[in-house]
């Protein structure tokens, strides 16, 4: 039933957007009706260099979500469990995670250059805050019995973290995964388009918008990336539910 409902939604949509443009309240230059844009995302699916595009795009996105996990996973254990230097990183901490990373962009450029490097940096400095947060979090929920006991039975910190905190943060971590894959792909995707990439999606809509302003295949690139995101987010949210069913854990506490 969910599935029908978001087919309806999603159909009334396109049919309001069609029917809007064909009634010339919208110039079909600025705005091209779905079937145009569908019509031209067919033939750009065939296109070798839009693929290699997409691949560019999905390759550099899944190694940011990859690095960022690698990266936030044991912070937010540390942070989590020796309190004296979670308040030591506080003020680092919360300096850092509101800087927006496209305003770093110029920053990046200068230091690492414009290759696939670039966005990937950028995507892993924003994919990173979520689940380090959300891992934080899970662990200050965490039951002191369990750890308590755990030392009671001489378990060492280092085993204790692996053994009993890591599988209590699990939900919590997942959820700042899911939330971090939609933040990196759109950093990705942003970063190809205002650093004009060599390839990628964003690179596709920048020359796309910039040269005979094709907003035909401006918006079919956009398709593709926002389908991208969907798949990402229901496949995680499908996975979590999965591995995870036991687990009554508000999964918004800590976004």
């Amino acid at each position: 039933m969910r599935i029908v409902r978001n087919l309806v939604g999603l159909l009334g949509f396109l049919l309001l957007w069609e029917v809007v443009v064909r009634a010339g309240l919208v110039n079909q230059n600025d705005l091209p009706p779905p079937t145009v844009v569908f019509a031209r995302l067919g033939e750009l699916l065939g296109d070798t260099e839009f693929v290699r595009d997409v691949i560019a795009s999905v390759l550099a996105w899944a190694i940011a979500l990859v690095i960022s996990i690698a990266i936030a996973v044991p912070a937010g254990l540390l942070l989590g469990s020796i309190g004296w230097l979670r308040d030591a990183t506080r003020v680092v901490v919360e300096f850092l995670r509101p800087i927006p990373s496209v305003a770093l962009i110029p920053l990046v450029l200068i230091l690492i250059g414009g290759g696939p490097e670039s966005k990937i940096a950028l995507a892993v400095y924003a994919a990173v805050w979520p689940i380090l947060f959300n891992t934080i979090y899970a662990l200050s929920e965490m039951d002191p019995l369990l750890t308590e006991t755990a030392r009671t039975y001489g378990t060492p910190k280092s085993r204790i973290l692996t053994s009993v905190a890591l599988p209590h943060a699990a939900p919590f971590v997942f959820t700042g995964i899911r939330m971090s894959a939609a933040i990196s792909l759109i950093l990705v995707i942003s970063t190809e388009f205002l650093a004009g990439a060599k390839l990628g999606i964003g690179q596709f809509i920048l020359e796309a918008s910039s040269g005979e302003n094709r907003m035909d295949l401006v918006l079919a690139g956009t398709v593709v990336a926002g389908v991208l995101g969907f798949l990402v987010n229901e496949g995680l949210e499908r996975l979590g539910r999965r591995l995870f069913r036991w687990s009554t854990a508000d999964e918004g506490a800590a976004a």
